[in-house]
């Protein structure tokens, strides 16, 4: 089970820090990810760490702001999102997987599962 936080409201050019703890072990082993979702719209690829593996990929709108990270020993991922912008409000989930292959980290429907979302509002 997956469980986001930290989502709020925040002016534009401010920061950010979502966090998402995991039950279970073998943390590693599993792909995290975290999308994002505008009503109305399909849900988006943020950011991801593939399975035993730190090297993270992002998503083109927010490369070079925002920063996937994790830490295996409690079982949490984090996202630093840096220099908001309007566009990045949304609802943040984050998603796991322990089957996914690297080609399929950006498809939302890889993922078998999710935790509630958090929402983050940016004001221009």
């Amino acid at each position: 089970q997956l469980q986001a936080s930290g989502g709020g409201l925040v002016q534009s050019g401010r920061s950010l820090k979502l966090s998402c703890a995991a039950s279970g072990d073998a943390f590693r082993r599993y792909a995290v990810a975290w999308f994002r979702q505008v009503p109305g719209n399909e849900r988006e690829f943020v950011a991801a760490f593939p399975r035993n593996s730190d090297r993270a990929l992002y998503g083109d709108s927010v490369k070079g702001r925002f920063t996937i990270s994790r830490d295996n020993t409690i079982n949490t991922v984090y996202l630093q999102m840096n220099g908001l912008k309007p566009e990045d409000t949304a609802v943040y989930f984050c998603a796991a997987s322990d089957r996914i292959i690297l080609s399929s980290l950006r498809n939302w429907s890889m993922y078998n599962s999710w935790g509630v979302g958090t929402l983050v509002t940016v004001s221009s």
